[in-house]
This record gives structure tokens, C-alpha cells and sequence, in this order.
């Protein structure tokens, strides 16, 4: 590894353990901002508002037993760095994130309610089951050995779909690039020893919409269910890094599962052409999701978007023959 590439390793790991670090702060800073405005306004209005103030007391109570999550996320991650050569050890003193890393930490604790709660298994029958299902229907148990087939989940984000995927006997590898994921996994599927012993509130700041006062401050339980059960029967890994950068080997997975996943790149020629190169001759891709380009709104990233149409050409042209086709 290249020494300057390390340290930029190590100064993005600090800066993300720091955004998990300041949630609190930052947090109980915003409900402050609807207090102070709140005592600035007429009596009147303040009397017709108490449901309100006590509301923002509520909400400060939320944050806090959030906070206590965090904590245990973001406890001992410095292992994660254990294995990178550096001139100098790893000293986690967090820099000051800025707003976009702190609501990445809020999107983080919203990714449990759908990859690791019981409210959001509607969610994953429609976005994780399909896959699920067309994996077991082309390497189906009856007939194949599941250790023999080699599965690759890129964006796996808190891994509950890739875990699926292994918890029915095939091999497979999650991978992720956001450390915001890694840690929230890690912690899923490392540390959660118990079913449904955690408690978040995912919508604390979550105020547009809202059309009863405790929707927004409504506990969710998770995990759904205790990993630690599979983990002797489970071929499962996660992998972390650049998909462009760690999948460089040809002809080594027998399918690639894709979800929500391919629009996340600047260039999405790159990653459909990853995946061809790196399945096996008459390997399999299957993927779900929107073309959601997730680069396109953001200053000073470069990104094209082509259509559906353009991006099927782009597919076929790279030497993927269609089996089916669900739009």
C-alpha cells in the first residue's frame, strides 16, 4: 500500500469516528435552535405550543439513547485498522465533521430499521427477496452444493442481504465501501449477541410530515434476529474497499448480486464492466434497483447518467446475454 494512500485512509477513518462522535452534540444542538426560537415567540403562541416544548424534551431523551448505540458501535473500531503498515500508530483524535458526515451518522441509524429490524421486513421481501429467490431457483440446493457456489453482494451496506444469501448455504462475501456501513456492520454482525436486545429511534430528525407528534420519536428493536446462531454454518465475509479497486481478478464468482447498487458510481460503464470480468464463463448477475445516479446533484463530482435504454445497450455490449428482464 502506498504510504500516502494510508494516510489518507487513516485521516478519512478519523474523520467518519468523529461524525458518530459529535452526533450527540450536534443533535441536541438543532432541538436547542427550536427552543430558543420557540421562547422568542408570543405567549400565546408558546401556550398553543406546549405540546411542542414537551416534544423537544422527548426528542433530546431519543438522542441520548441513540448516543448510547453509537458508543457501542463505534467502540474498539481501531481494529478495523490493525493490519495497515504506518510509520506511526493510529491516534483517534476525531477532527470536526462537517453536516454532510453527520447526516450520513442519521442515515446509518435509519439503515438498521431495513436490514435489521422486524418493521422492515416488508421492505426487504421487496428489495432483498427477489434475489434471494432467482439465486436459489439458478443454483438451486436440491441439485447443487451451495459451499460450491461463490456469491459477491458489492454495496452490501449492513449486510443483511448478503448474510441471507449465506445463512442458506451458499459462499458469500459482502462488500462496502462507507465506513459509515462497516462500522454499523461490524457491530451487527460481530457484537449483537442477542435477538431484538437494542432500541433506536431512527426519526428523531426527521421533522417534515410527521402527522402524529410520536411518529417521529417511535423505538425501533433490533437485530430481528441473533447472527450469532449461523455463524458456524455460515461461508460469510464482508470485504471493505473501492469495488473497482478490490475485485480486480477475473473469472472468480459464480454470481453477483446487486442491489441499489450500480447508479453509485460516477461512471457506471466501470462497474458493469467489473462484474462481467470477474464472473466466472456462464456466471450469473442479478440486480435490482432504480437508477437513482448518485453522483448527479453533487458539486465537483463528474458523473454521467445515461437512461435504462443506453444502459442496457452498454450491458449487452459488454457480453452479457439478458435471461430476464423485470423493469
Amino acid at each position: 500500500m502506498n504510504p500516502l494512500d494510508d494516510e489518507e485512509e487513516k485521516k478519512s477513518f478519523l474523520r467518519i469516528l468523529g461524525a458518530f462522535k459529535y452526533y450527540k452534540n450536534y443533535s441536541l444542538m438543532k432541538v436547542k435552535r427550536n427552543e430558543q426560537y420557540l421562547e422568542s415567540l408570543p405567549e400565546k403562541h408558546q401556550k398553543l405550543l406546549s405540546k411542542y416544548k414537551d416534544h423537544l424534551n422527548d426528542l433530546k431523551s431519543c438522542i441520548d439513547k441513540n448516543y448510547e448505540i453509537i458508543k457501542l458501535i463505534i467502540k474498539d473500531v481501531g481494529v478495523m485498522f490493525e493490519n495497515v503498515p504506518s510509520s506511526e500508530p493510529i491516534k483517534l483524535i476525531s477532527p470536526l465533521p462537517n453536516s454532510t458526515d453527520l447526516e450520513k451518522v442519521q442515515t446509518t441509524l435509519k439503515q438498521f430499521v431495513r436490514d435489521w429490524s422486524e418493521e422492515g421486513s416488508e421492505e426487504r421481501k421487496t428489495c432483498y427477496e427477489p434475489i434471494i429467490s432467482e439465486i436459489l431457483a439458478r443454483f438451486p440446493p436440491e441439485t447443487i452444493n451451495p459451499k460450491d457456489v461463490n456469491i459477491l453482494v458489492p454495496g452490501a451496506g449492513l449486510g443483511r442481504l448478503a448474510f441471507e444469501i449465506a445463512r442458506r448455504g451458499y459462499v458469500c462475501q459482502g462488500n462496502e465501501f462507507s465506513l459509515f456501513m462497516l462500522f454499523a456492520s461490524n457491530f451487527i454482525l460481530n457484537k449483537c449477541r442477542e435477538k431484538n436486545v437494542y432500541k433506536i429511534y431512527p426519526w428523531v430528525q426527521q421533522t417534515d410530515n410527521n402527522i402524529l407528534t410520536h411518529h417521529q420519536t417511535m423505538a425501533v428493536t433490533f437485530p430481528d434476529i441473533n447472527t450469532s446462531d449461523y455463524n458456524d454454518d455460515c461461508d460469510f465475509s464482508m470485504a471493505a474497499g473501492d469495488f473497482l479497486q478490490v475485485y480486480v481478478h477475473p473469472n472468480k464468482w459464480d454470481c453477483v448480486a446487486t442491489c441499489f447498487f450500480i447508479d453509485c458510481a460516477n461512471n457506471i460503464v466501470s462497474f458493469i464492466e467489473t462484474i462481467f470480468n470477474i464472473l466466472k464463463p456462464g456466471g450469473i448477475w442479478i440486480n435490482l434497483g432504480p437508477l437513482l445516479y448518485h453522483y448527479s446533484n453533487m458539486l465537483n463530482e463528474d458523473s454521467i447518467e445515461p437512461s435504462y435504454e443506453v444502459v442496457k445497450q452498454v450491458i449487452q455490449g459488454l457480453g452479457f446475454v439478458y435471461e430476464v428482464s423485470k423493469n
